[in-house]
């Protein structure tokens, strides 16, 4: 069929209707037969002439027309008072010049049900969606009455959760990176939906909710956005990402950066519906958006939108464009500046130049006002800096029974299994995943065997190998009221997730003064033994500890791991779980003690709580003759076995959990000996062990007797294969022994 017939076949299903329009008085009661097509029945799968399109397009209400253009002009005479202003406005920030129609047209069509991830360009879209230039000016100048992130984030880098408008979850800077934490959204919605949840919040009339993930055509080159394409096909999920393709990164042209545009590429993710728009032009943005919006919502499918758009401002306030681009682009650019063409539509309907006028100096006005009003807001309390890096946990105590009548023996492994099962039994918006933990294998390491059996595939699934998503989805999953437990295979191969740990995860609490805390556990087995070679043994807790906005636990025994493990879930915050491989099972010679009885259902251990594991004798201590360990994981084991060879001479502390170290117990016990050795499994130079023994030297000196001495593993970049060279290279009691004799000589 032809391009002329077959749309002529789909113009038959226009619809004719009437509307009356009020003009502010001065045409009223004018009849205006309107031509209504879906634009969805013109896009891109048929091409039609541009003039066309233009000569049937629908007419939208003038409060509409008018609505957008004052918020048009106002983002126009926000950005020149930016402008006009530099010294003022001397934080980095981006308008959204250029992009305002797409915006706005999208704001305009959004329930407070909806979701909405913003990115940096975003001005318009906030200022559709109901904030005022003077909350976004509050952003801009970082003012303490910032009500996104006190002066803590960027502009246009909102966070939100109000009954009145969608919910927006953190926003960071980082480039693409949105898209996980959006879809994570999306497939939060759909589990509420499938299991009937009360969680779930639709609109007044009973409409779904939808996510929408705003991003630029230069972030889509980056890995994790196919990610989420990916997981957004498969499940079907209620996603639009809309796609504002300027044609730039920063300097760089897509012509020079990319072989597709947004609408090809999402051809390779089939189940992705895809539309090419004028981003420039509201009417066609409007309509565009409506229609998508109502499909998406009715048939929770994930749809790609690419509107083409000028770049009429600066990347940055600090990255301008007359660094790189010249005068005739720009000249070229700015015939397709949405406002005017919107200014000339509503000549074109009869509003008169004179009103246009009119409120093109009362918008400037209240920019005006609003800008010198923002200007002299307070600035952030310096004393509020360390505020809201994590939210409050409700165990702050250990409780329940830790040894339970009538229970045998359980290995680590266990008892993080039953653990979870006990909190999946009593908590129904809890979910787990991963890789390889369905009913199929039930984890590599058996540590999820029949989770899906009892909670079903929408609670307990398995994930393809795409760390950075099993990681930075779960932002999203949290923000619907889930609370998601979720497992990296091997520790080795966190570091694909870590850009979604430290640029959403960790950082979500702290920029959204609270607003936003993640109740996420991330399951990381970890460590070396039997051969395991240089991609499954590697120890990880020194890098995880430099991220700030996460805590660290890492038990030793199947007791501490299931009491941790509750606790780890009740805490409101991202908690990393490090569970030693050769702890699973206490199959490593003198790890029996692993095993112990289970503690009851009601057993929680609070995180920061270290214990002594073995204590010296009193009256050796008295008289200067004792040393301590302090140490985790599987360096208990090595201790414990070394101190056999001294009698009463040794403290061991386990800390159990890393972050939040427990300070108090490690400095008391190294004051009462004044002898100390920090203990690890990793590489000793640069390490999490060494810093600890920086910190006990700094905090204890006056009560040393020699230097905190740490013993750690050889400095090499892998673990080798070969199980001689393993045990070469990590610590064992025999050099720990040698380490002791020669701190008790000292």
């Amino acid at each position: 069929m032809n391009t002329k017939s077959c749309f002529w076949s789909r113009f038959i299903g226009g619809i004719f209707f009437v509307q009356i329009y009020s003009r502010k008085g001065r045409i009223a009661g004018q009849l205006d037969i309107i031509l209504h097509i879906s634009y969805l029945t013109l896009r891109t799968s048929y091409i039609v002439h541009r003039t066309f399109v233009d000569s049937l397009f629908p007419m939208i209400d003038y409060s509409i027309l008018l609505k957008a253009y004052r918020l048009m002009y106002a983002a126009k005479i926000m950005a020149d008072t930016y402008e006009n202003n530099r010294q003022i406005c001397k934080y980095v920030h981006s308008t959204s010049r250029g992009h305002e129609a797409i915006q706005l047209a999208t704001a305009f069509q959004l329930l407070p049900c909806d979701f909405v991830s913003p990115y940096y360009r975003d001005e318009s879209l906030l200022l559709g969606l109901g904030f005022s230039p003077y909350d976004l000016m509050l952003q801009l100048l970082a003012k303490r009455n910032d009500i996104f992130s006190g002066g803590r984030e960027y502009y246009s880098h909102p966070n939100y959760r109000g009954g009145d408008k969608p919910t927006i979850i953190h926003q960071s800077s980082a480039t693409g990176m949105q898209a996980i934490p959006s879809t994570g959204i999306a497939q939060g919605l759909k589990f509420l939906e499938e299991t009937g949840s009360r969680l779930l919040k639709k609109g007044n009339l009973g409409e779904s909710p939808i996510v929408i993930c705003s991003i630029g055509d230069a972030s889509l080159t980056e890995g994790e956005v196919s990610e989420a394409f990916q997981v957004a096909v498969l499940k079907k999920l209620p996603i639009i990402y809309l796609v504002q393709d300027n044609g730039w990164g920063i300097s760089v042209t897509a012509e020079e950066a990319r072989a597709f545009d947004a609408y090809d590429f999402a051809a390779g993710f089939p189940g992705m519906q895809r539309i090419r728009i004028d981003g420039s032009d509201f009417g066609e943005s409007y309509f565009a958006i409506r229609d998508i919006i109502s499909k998406v919502r009715s048939e929770r499918i994930p749809f790609i939108v690419q509107a083409r758009v000028p770049l009429l401002g600066h990347h940055t306030s600090g990255v301008r464009k007359e660094f790189y681009r010249t005068e005739e682009d720009l000249r070229n650019e700015s015939k397709n500046d949405p406002g005017p063409k919107l200014r000339a539509r509503l000549l074109e309907s009869g509003i008169l130049e004179d009103d246009i006028v009119r409120l093109e100096k009362e918008i400037s006005l209240e920019i005006g006002q609003q800008f010198e009003k923002a200007k002299n807001e307070e600035e952030p309390d310096p004393a509020s800096v360390e505020k809201h890096v994590f939210a409050p946990t409700p165990v702050l105590e250990e409780k329940g029974s830790r040894v339970s009548a009538n229970k045998d023996k359980i290995v680590m492994v266990d008892a993080a299994l039953y653990a979870i099962r006990e909190i999946m039994e009593e908590f129904p918006e809890a979910i787990f995943y991963g890789q390889d933990v369905g009913k199929r294998l039930g984890g590599v390491f058996r540590e999820a065997a029949t989770l899906e059996d009892q909670f079903g595939e929408h609670r307990v699934f398995n994930t393809a190998i795409q760390e950075a998503y099993i990681i930075g989805s779960t932002a999203g999953l949290c923000a619907t009221g889930l609370k998601p437990i979720v497992e990296i295979q091997f520790a080795d191969y966190i570091y694909p997730g870590f850009n979604q740990l430290v640029t959403e995860l960790s950082k979500s609490c702290y920029l959204s003064c609270g607003k936003f805390p993640l109740q996420v556990i991330i399951r990381v087995p970890t460590g070396a033994y039997g051969g395991g070679g240089p991609y499954h043994s590697s120890s990880i807790e020194t890098t995880l500890l430099s991220i700030k906005g996460i805590k660290v636990a890492y038990p030793s025994n199947a007791a501490d791991m299931k009491g941790l493990m509750k606790a780890a879930f009740h805490d409101p915050n991202p908690v990393v779980m490090l569970e030693h491989k050769g702890l699973y099972w206490s199959k490593v010679p003198g790890t029996e003690d692993a095993k112990t009885v289970e503690p009851a259902r009601d057993y929680v251990l609070p995180l920061g709580n270290g214990i002594k594991v073995v204590i010296a004798d009193e009256a050796k201590v008295a008289v200067g003759e004792t040393c301590c360990i302090i140490t985790y994981g599987m360096g208990v084991y090595w201790a414990k076995a070394a101190a056999k060879n001294f009698p009463g001479l040794i403290d061991i502390v386990d800390v159990r959990t890393l972050f939040p170290l427990d300070e108090e117990l490690i400095f008391s016990t190294v004051k009462t000996h004044g002898k100390c050795i920090v203990l690890t499994e990793e590489p000793k130079n640069n390490s999490f062990a060494e810093a600890l023994a920086g910190r006990i030297s700094r905090a204890c000196w006056q009560w040393l007797d020699a230097p905190v001495e740490v013993i750690g593993a050889l400095n090499l970049p892998a673990v080798p294969m070969n199980v001689y060279l393993e045990q070469t290279m990590i610590p064992n009691p025999q050099k720990l022994t040698d380490g002791i004799s020669s701190l008790l000589r000292s």
